[in-house]
C-alpha cells in the first residue's frame, strides 16, 4: 500500500469518527493488533486488510444515531461506495466490504477470509483485558450507564442474565465470553495474555460493592430500628 493510499483511507476515517469508545485511537489499535497477527499468517493480503482496519467503524455515527442499524453493515457499504468512487476495483472493494461487515462481535455474519478472520481478531482484541474494561466504562459513562444494578431488595447484581445495561452486565455479556471467539491462533495466544488483568479488575470490582451493600443494609436496618425505639 502506497502512503498516498493509506492517506487517503485514512483521511476518510477521520472524518467518519466521532465516537470517545470508537475514537482514532481505537482505530489505530486494531489495526496494530492486526499487523501483529498477520505477522503469522503469509498468505495476508495486506492491502486488504489495512484498508478494512482503516474503516472498519465508520458505520458507527449511523448506528448512534439509529440504534437499528448495524454499524458493521452501514460501514461496509459506505466503505464500497467510498472505494469503487476513488478508483478501486469492485473486487478489492468487496473483499474489503466482507470484512467490515462481519467484524462485529454481536452478530451471525461470520468472517470466511483469511484478512476477515484477523480483523474481527484484532478488534476483539481491543475489547480484552484491561483496554476492553477501559474502554467499556468510557462507553458507559458516555450513555449514562451504571457501573451495576440492583435487585429489587437494593442488593448488587453481578451481571449474569442480565438486560439493563451497567459495566458488570456488559461484562458478563461480553468481556468474559470474548476469549472463546477467536479465530487465529495468534489472536488467541494475544487474548489469553490480556485475559487475567480483565478477570481480576471485574472481580475486584465486584468484591469492592457487593458485600458492603449486603452488610451495610443489615448495619443501616438495626441501627434505625434502635434508634426508632
Amino acid at each position: 500500500m502506497t502512503k498516498e493510499t493509506f492517506e487517503l483511507l485514512e483521511g476518510y476515517m477521520l472524518s467518519c469518527m466521532e465516537d470517545s469508545a470508537h475514537d482514532k485511537q481505537h482505530i489505530y489499535r486494531v489495526l496494530y493488533n492486526a499487523l501483529e497477527i498477520a505477522a503469522a499468517e503469509p498468505q495476508t493480503d495486506y492491502d486488504i486488510l489495512i484498508a478494512a482496519c482503516l474503516l472498519h467503524d465508520i458505520g458507527r455515527k449511523e448506528q448512534f444515531e439509529n440504534p437499528a442499524l448495524c454499524h458493521a453493515q452501514v460501514g461496509a457499504k459506505k466503505a464500497y461506495d467510498f472505494l469503487t468512487a476513488n478508483g478501486f476495483g469492485e473486487g478489492f472493494a468487496g473483499a474489503v466490504s466482507h470484512c467490515i461487515s462481519t467484524h462485529r462481535f454481536r452478530s451471525d455474519n461470520q468472517p470466511k477470509t483469511l484478512e476477515a478472520k484477523i480483523l474481527f481478531d484484532a478488534d476483539k482484541l481491543d475489547a480484552s483485558g484491561t483496554m476492553g474494561v477501559a474502554r467499556t466504562l468510557l462507553y458507559n459513562g458516555a450513555e449514562g450507564e451504571p457501573l451495576y444494578s440492583v435487585d429489587e431488595n437494593g442488593y448488587v447484581l453481578d451481571g449474569t442474565d442480565e438486560e439493563t445495561p451497567s459495566f458488570f452486565q456488559e461484562y458478563k455479556f461480553k468481556l468474559e465470553k470474548l476469549y472463546s471467539r477467536f479465530l487465529t491462533e495468534k489472536g488467541q495466544e494475544l487474548a489469553n495474555e490480556r485475559r487475567a488483568s480483565a478477570v481480576s479488575f471485574y472481580e475486584s470490582m465486584l468484591a469492592e460493592t457487593k458485600p458492603y451493600y449486603e452488610s451495610g443494609k443489615e448495619r443501616l436496618k438495626k441501627l434505625i430500628a434502635e434508634e426508632s425505639r
